[in-house]
């Protein structure tokens, strides 16, 4: 029979701390439960491409030509760095229940850049205003093909006043801060088992914040946990880092591991909480609405 690979070298080795039959993690999920692919691959990569070609084969071409050639590179540069944002801005606006549109809109402001880029290029290879204008609205409606445009409509806002959604999404992009300085942190320690295991304690605080996204009377109860706790997570974060690197200390990053572990018990705890308070809630308005029809003379069966 096949079996998993392990022991004192595998990334989930018996001796770990969050391993499987190890001294065992708060949970059964995988180390990798949560992580997302980033969105912005190869494919916004390859975007950065053509401004290298258009500097390089404007190198011989004279002053003018010099000259439009690097700002055209420099347009297709911003529209390649303007998608790159723009798709991770959209994931993340797709993952949350309620979410406002971006304030800047990147991927439509790069659909501009990449018009006004090619329009650019066009020109200076054969100084025509027509035909540079029709490249340029040509590669425009060819990016909005490719990558669309950015969500314009606020999501999932339609039952919370103005002042709710101020409380939750300052608490929320606070605590999204939090958790991308507890990823870079780690990041530069190198372990690619601590990543995970950061990133599996990630998944379950954005549990947290979906439940309070959901229902802003949460916030109260998830408020210390999202800034007081993420921001000493990040703290905590950010020293084991600085320490690992320098002296590889197993027992420091054992004793991070372990944090790891208290929190996302934690996190999971109060979030459970909070559903569990929502649906008692639910109970008690099923409950009375059900006691006002029998009032009226409506008879419910069941």
């Amino acid at each position: 029979m096949a079996q998993r690979f392990g022991g004192k070298y595998s990334p989930t080795g018996a001796d770990e701390p969050d391993a499987p039959g190890g001294a065992g993690g708060p949970s059964d999920r995988p180390h990798y439960h949560g992580a997302q692919a980033d969105p912005a691959g190869a494919r916004t990569n390859v975007l950065f491409l053509p401004s290298v070609v258009l500097v390089a084969t404007s190198l011989s071409g004279g002053a003018m030509a010099l000259a439009t050639g690097l700002i055209a590179a420099g347009l297709l540069a911003g529209a390649a760095f303007l998608t790159r944002e723009g798709l991770r801005a959209e994931v993340a606006f797709n993952a949350r229940r309620v979410a406002r549109k971006p304030a800047l809109p990147r991927k439509i402001l790069a659909a501009l850049l990449t018009a006004a880029g090619t329009a650019a290029a066009a020109f200076r290879n054969d100084g025509e205003p027509l035909a540079a204008l029709i490249y340029g609205l040509a590669a425009g409606g060819l990016y909005v093909a490719a990558f669309g445009i950015d969500p314009l409509r606020d999501k999932g806002t339609a039952d919370i006043d103005d002042f709710q959604q101020a409380r939750v999404a300052r608490v929320v992009d606070e605590a999204e801060a939090y958790l991308r300085a507890m990823s870079e942190a780690v990041a530069r320690a190198g372990d690619r088992t601590v990543q995970a295991r950061v990133e599996r304690f990630q998944a379950t605080a954005r549990e947290m914040i979906r439940t309070v996204e959901e229902d802003p009377r949460d916030l109260t109860a998830g408020r210390k946990y999202l800034g007081v706790y993420l921001m000493g997570a990040r703290d905590a974060s950010v020293k084991f880092a600085d320490l690992y690197l320098r002296t590889r200390d197993t027992r420091a990053r054992a004793d991070y591991i372990a944090l790891l572990d208290d929190l996302e018990q934690n996190f999971a705890a109060r979030t459970a909480r909070m559903l569990q308070d929502d649906r008692t809630d639910l109970t008690i308005e099923i409950d009375v609405l059900r006691d006002r029809l029998q009032q009226e003379g409506v008879r419910l069966d069941g």
